[in-house]
């Protein structure tokens, strides 16, 4: 008697015996003389006797389902590079992006301002950072500066004093969002966009609605909406971008400890990411009962990597992404 299996996506299929019928996993070894001409066939033997039959089958699938439990406890913690990699090249650059990307980040993390033109560029500080660039106006805002003025200043010669492994590049110009975006062609890196906008400094950056439909813009110019997250710590942004693409995850960030299931209500936000410190197992437990990923910055030691990977985050937002890699690798986390 012979048997064609069901479908082998099921949890077990069924080959019959000469007098029964006993599960078989998929993935057992099956012995060669149970095996006929037709490849979606299981025969048994009349050599082979009941009892030996199924306690080899059960031994098969107790080794299928051992193997299963062992990649399902192997968690994969995702590697934001904070700014690209701030600990290795001049924070949101282009080399510092493209840096992260050759370490093998998930994710690309940035932060968006807008010029006097309505072009999204990449900056955390809504003003021209002294520490870090150089040109003709140092403080000023890049909100009064057309794109091509905002070229003239180099935020690559000077090192961040903060991380001395840090590489100057010097020439190195504020990149728009597009340019960013375009360094996701031919691979699958993600985008943690955090919108740079100030509730009390309305002057210094378009309104919600605005910004958010520039930076909707340019995802869609990339077909980006599943590879990308809008983070703030201003839940406007958030809120504009569930009315307009509600597919697109979104982000509350936080640095003071509070109910986070009253943030994520007030951010209408999909994901958490709150200041490192802030993270306790108990905390990302009750996240995750509710379905919220968890996602928390910006750590940059080992034993707050550990900290966080024992708490069963689900990704680290880091300056130093190759360092965090090989963290994980070191210990099977990736």
């Amino acid at each position: 008697m012979a048997v064609r299996p069901a479908d082998v996506s099921r949890p077990a299929i069924v080959a019959a015996t000469w007098s029964s019928h006993v599960p078989i996993w998929p993935g057992a070894p099956v012995p060669s003389d149970m095996i006929v001409s037709d490849p979606g066939i299981i025969m048994t033997p009349p050599s082979l006797s009941r009892r030996a039959f199924t306690l080899t089958a059960l031994a098969s699938a107790s080794l299928l389902m051992d193997t299963r439990l062992t990649a399902a406890d192997t968690r994969r913690i995702l590697v934001h590079g904070h700014r690209g990699a701030r600990a290795r090249r001049p924070e949101n650059t282009l080399p510092a992006f493209q840096y992260a990307l050759d370490q093998g980040v998930d994710v690309l993390e940035l932060d968006v301002a807008v010029t006097k033109d309505n072009v999204a560029v990449i900056s955390h500080d809504p003003l021209i950072n002294v520490t870090i660039c150089s040109g003709p106006n140092p403080g000023v805002a890049i909100r009064s500066l057309t794109l091509a003025e905002l070229h003239q200043y180099d935020c690559g010669a000077k090192r961040n004093p903060n991380f001395p492994d840090q590489v100057p590049i010097p020439g190195t110009r504020v990149p728009t969002l597009d340019d960013v975006f375009a360094l996701g062609q031919g691979n699958a890196v993600q985008f943690n966009v955090e919108t740079k906008i100030f509730a009390d400094k309305p002057e210094l950056t378009p309104d919600p609605e605005a910004f958010t439909q520039l930076v909707l813009d340019q995802i869609r110019k990339y077909n980006l909406d599943d590879r990308v997250i809008l983070q703030s710590f201003d839940a406007r942004t958030l809120r504009v971008m569930k009315r307009l693409a509600p597919s697109i995850r979104r982000a509350a960030l936080f640095e003071k400890q509070q109910d986070w299931m009253a943030v994520a209500k007030e951010f209408d936000a999909t994901l958490l990411s709150p200041e490192h410190r802030l993270v306790t197992p108990e905390l990302v437990g009750q996240a995750h009962s509710a379905g919220f990923e968890v996602v928390p910055w910006t750590a940059n030691r080992p034993t707050d990597w550990a900290r966080l990977a024992d708490a069963s985050v689900d990704a680290i937002i880091t300056d130093d992404p190759s360092a965090l890699i090989a963290w994980l690798k070191a210990r099977g986390l990736r």
